[in-house]
């Protein structure tokens, strides 16, 4: 099995359908709020080619970049096999990743079911305040996961 990274720190994948919005706020979110104690990444099933700037803009609210950031397609994390945590942050993901990892039990393989604020429409505040709410529902989560793995 190919290993992303050689060094033993527990690795997280947050996979959502694009990788341009939910999971790539949330590897933001986990990088800020654990610090260096994990190694985060994210995929998506149906990877697009730039991360959602109204996305990029809601996390730098938070004194968070993730500009620099880039979508990347879920097939090049599997069957890795020093993958701690897959958390998948959509229903799509869900659905098409269901077996993927097997060797990850529930406690590893976990389901955030995180509306896509991709599918947002209105004007321009009404749209960020939807980003805004995703954005705050996966810092909730992530700030709850850590505090379940710290006990």
């Amino acid at each position: 099995m190919k290993s992303i990274m050689n060094e033993s720190k527990r690795k997280v994948l947050f996979v959502c359908t694009g990788n341009t919005c939910r999971s790539q706020m949330a590897e933001g979110l986990l990088r800020d709020l654990a610090g260096n104690r994990y190694i985060v990444c994210s995929a998506g099933v149906k990877p697009e080619q730039v991360v959602n700037p109204f996305a990029v803009r809601v996390m730098k609210e938070n004194s968070i970049d993730i500009s620099g950031q880039q979508p990347k397609g879920v097939d090049q994390f599997q069957g890795m096999d020093d993958l701690s945590f897959v958390i998948l942050v959509c229903d799509y993901a869900r659905n098409v990743c269901s077996s993927d990892w097997p060797e990850l039990d529930a406690n590893h393989r976990i389901f955030w079911s995180v509306s896509d604020p991709a599918d947002a429409v209105g004007s321009e505040e009404e749209i960020l305040a939807v980003y805004r709410n995703t954005r705050d529902v996966l810092k909730k989560r992530i700030t709850g996961w850590l505090k379940d793995r710290d006990t």
